[in-house]
């Protein structure tokens, strides 16, 4: 069955450096768009960074020129590089995508599991 898997969250301090993967499993053909998302307590979900067909990327105004999104279809696996963090950055984190399945009835629309980023010193 296709699923996102989340992983690199994680505690760090400001200034800072993390790496987001969203690893596609299952029998995938291709992952022609993603997006990142994100929730602090108490605050509504933000689309944070996206990425389209053509590798068109845009990014929320807080974290331009910081954050980078990008696919790698070959290993089927999206990617959100967080630079020079700052503690409003704290969130979980959240990749959905687009998925393009071998499988006939298995492609659509995904949501990773969410991965927790604390950035604090």
């Amino acid at each position: 069955q296709v699923q996102l898997v989340e992983s690199g969250g994680g505690l760090v301090e400001p200034g800072g450096s993390l790496r987001l993967s969203c690893l596609a499993s299952g029998r995938i053909f291709s992952i022609p768009t993603m997006a990142w998302y994100r929730q602090a307590p108490g605050k509504q979900r933000e689309l944070v960074a996206s990425i389209g067909r053509g590798g068109v990327t845009t990014y929320v105004d807080s974290v331009k020129g910081r954050f980078t999104i990008s696919i790698d279809n070959v290993k089927d696996t999206g990617y959100l590089q967080m630079d020079s963090l700052k503690p409003e950055d704290t969130a979980v984190y959240y990749c959905n995508a687009h998925i393009i399945a071998v499988l006939a009835g298995q492609g659509g629309n995904y949501w990773g599991q969410g991965t927790q980023v604390t950035v604090s010193s």
